[in-house]
């Protein structure tokens, strides 16, 4: 299965831990999932959690970093989407179009006039964790 994480989840798991973290912790001990990412969001990821205003110490920062480069898995942009609602989340509807993602898993509610975007669900963080989570 393939998930694409909108950085608010990857953001809310870095410094608050609980469901977030337990999802992606999750996703990436189950060698049948895959972290899918492009390049623009392995980059937003890393920009955003260095941010001086969510305040992570070194070694936090370090050690979500080194998740990053461990555990996800590139694929190159997909076509472009147009997302009106929020230009800037447009990559992850075109990355999970890319790698024909399972789960877009978010915590932002623009996607909210979404559910699908071909075969991808998208999904809050807490549902997934809920669903799919303690289905495996």
């Amino acid at each position: 299965m393939k998930v694409v994480i909108d950085t608010n989840v990857l953001v809310s798991a870095a410094l608050k831990g609980r469901g977030p973290e337990r999802v992606i912790r999750w996703v990436v001990s189950h060698e049948d999932w895959h972290w899918m990412v492009a390049d623009e969001i392995l980059a937003e990821y890393r920009e955003v959690l260095a941010r001086p205003k969510f305040g992570l110490d070194s070694a936090t920062l370090a050690d979500w970093l080194h998740l990053l480069a461990s555990a996800t898995e590139p694929v190159g942009t997909g076509p472009t989407v147009e997302f009106a609602r929020d230009p800037a989340d447009a990559v992850f509807l075109s990355c999970a179009l890319a790698c024909h993602a399972d789960y877009l898993i978010t915590g932002d509610h623009d996607f909210t006039v979404a559910r699908r975007l071909g075969n991808t669900v998208i999904i809050s963080v807490s549902l997934f964790e809920r669903i799919v989570c303690a289905a495996f």
